[in-house]
């Protein structure tokens, strides 16, 4: 009965994240609540589930909160967009190179872990350069999405927060050895950029375009402008201070000096300091990234309450003991790996919050008996996955990079299905090859 209602509670909370009708906090909260009165549950008992789970992600919560913040104002700053700028002027008219400063900059704009601010940072710049290059726009987004999948194993951004969430864990922690995936990424796309880069040279050429002897494709014109507004915003004097700012709170991560969200907040701080001393225009900044950043933080404490109830009524401990009953014997130690293996096209039935936070916790279960440590399951299920969040239908920030681009979903996915997928199992693989599993 408790192993039904365990199924029935999960069932239940996947649907409703996944029909994107109501906020993914209403469903987490609620739908445990229920499981856990109909499996006879008092008040007292529920209370200490929800002490229990709530205390666990407490941490993860506040380094989210701070860390979106620290982030969204570095990116007021204009520190960025230099960079971006520059890599589009160096590359103008080269068809191969503006494919490879595309996939750099995607990753570059995704260091807050935010795919709408990655969007809205790079396609404004971009999308010019690739008109008047007769360049795929599917092209530019696949090589964006495929950075922003790259650099979203970061602690700050969303998977892996919610990865800690449910194992608990540390979240610095769990990113040390992704680290290495990270940089395996980086390269691999870059020689896909050139590679594809290549391949969209020929096919302009076959088009009639003309092609000049460097692979060019005649003059560019300036990529878009920005806004009055974030003009007001930007610190160009300070660069090098906000620059030097964001490399010493990435080593205070990287090292674990102080725990991140200790190192975000006192990051947040120092930059409001810098660069807009003035109180009234630190709240202005504070409340302008306070939407995301609270929506996530509630998301994960709301995800704790869910684990802490499931966990302490003992029904992912049912689901699993039943699960290994019906399943072959030879699958279930491994069961992490082939969930993992068909992760990128598991976004299309599962969105974000219903992966780690519906998937995660049961796999955790059924595989701990056979001896397979949890963040063994975090990185299989995590890496066979994460490349594939941003062709999900299921990603708000995929709906605004369509939308600023003037781009089809269908057509977005038939261009990027089998390139971002094997690009996925090639991480994959790399991943099984240094024991990560």
């Amino acid at each position: 009965m408790l192993t039904l209602i365990g199924l029935l509670t999960i069932f239940c909370l996947v649907v409703l994240l996944l029909s994107g009708r109501m906020s993914p906090v209403l469903p987490l909260i609620v739908v445990p609540l229920l499981g856990a009165l109909c499996a006879g549950f008092g008040t007292e008992e529920i209370s200490g589930f929800f002490t229990d789970g709530v205390g666990k992600v407490m941490a993860i919560a506040t380094m989210f909160i701070f860390a979106i913040t620290f982030f969204g104002v570095l990116q007021d700053t204009g520190l960025f967009r230099p960079i971006i700028g520059f890599l589009v002027k160096l590359t103008r008219g080269n068809v191969i190179a503006v494919a490879v400063a595309t996939a750099i900059i995607g990753m570059l704009a995704h260091l807050d872990g935010a795919g709408a601010t990655t969007f809205l940072l790079t396609i404004p710049a971009l999308l010019p350069l690739y008109k008047k290059l007769r360049m795929s726009p599917y092209l530019m987004l696949m090589l964006l999405a495929t950075g922003a999948g790259i650099l979203n194993m970061v602690p700050w951004a969303g998977p892996l927060g919610r990865s800690a969430a449910v194992t608990g864990l540390d979240v610095t922690e769990l990113w040390r050895p992704l680290l290495v995936i990270q940089g395996t990424g980086v390269v691999l796309l870059v020689a896909l950029a050139a590679f594809l880069g290549w391949r969209e040279q020929r096919r302009i050429a076959a088009t009639d375009g003309t092609l000049m002897d460097d692979g060019s494709v005649g003059r560019v014109g300036a990529p878009g402008e920005i806004s009055d507004e974030e003009r007001a915003l930007e610190r160009p004097g300070r660069m090098w201070i906000n620059f030097s700012l964001f490399v010493l709170v990435l080593a205070a991560l990287f090292t674990g000096v102080l725990p991140a969200g200790y190192v975000f907040m006192i990051g947040l701080s120092l930059a409001l300091l810098i660069n807009y001393p003035n109180g009234k225009l630190q709240m202005q900044r504070i409340a302008a990234h306070s939407s995301a950043a609270l929506g996530m933080g509630m998301i994960i404490l709301a995800a704790g309450s869910m684990l802490g109830i499931l966990s302490g009524t003992g029904m992912l401990t049912s689901i699993a003991q039943d699960l290994i009953k019906v399943l072959p014997a030879g699958m279930v130690g491994q069961l992490h790996i082939i969930l993992g293996v068909f992760g990128f096209p598991m976004e299309f039935l599962l969105n974000t919050d219903a992966y780690y936070f519906g998937l995660l916790p049961v796999v955790m279960e059924v595989v701990e008996n056979h001896g397979v440590a949890a963040p063994s399951v975090v990185y299989a299920l995590m890496i066979g996955n994460i490349i594939g969040t941003f062709i999900s239908p299921f990603s708000p920030a995929l709906w605004l990079a369509l939308g600023l681009a003037r781009l089809e979903m269908g057509k977005h996915i038939r261009y990027s299905f089998w390139w971002m997928w094997g690009f996925s199992l090639a991480l994959f693989a790399t991943a099984w090859a240094l024991g990560l599993f």
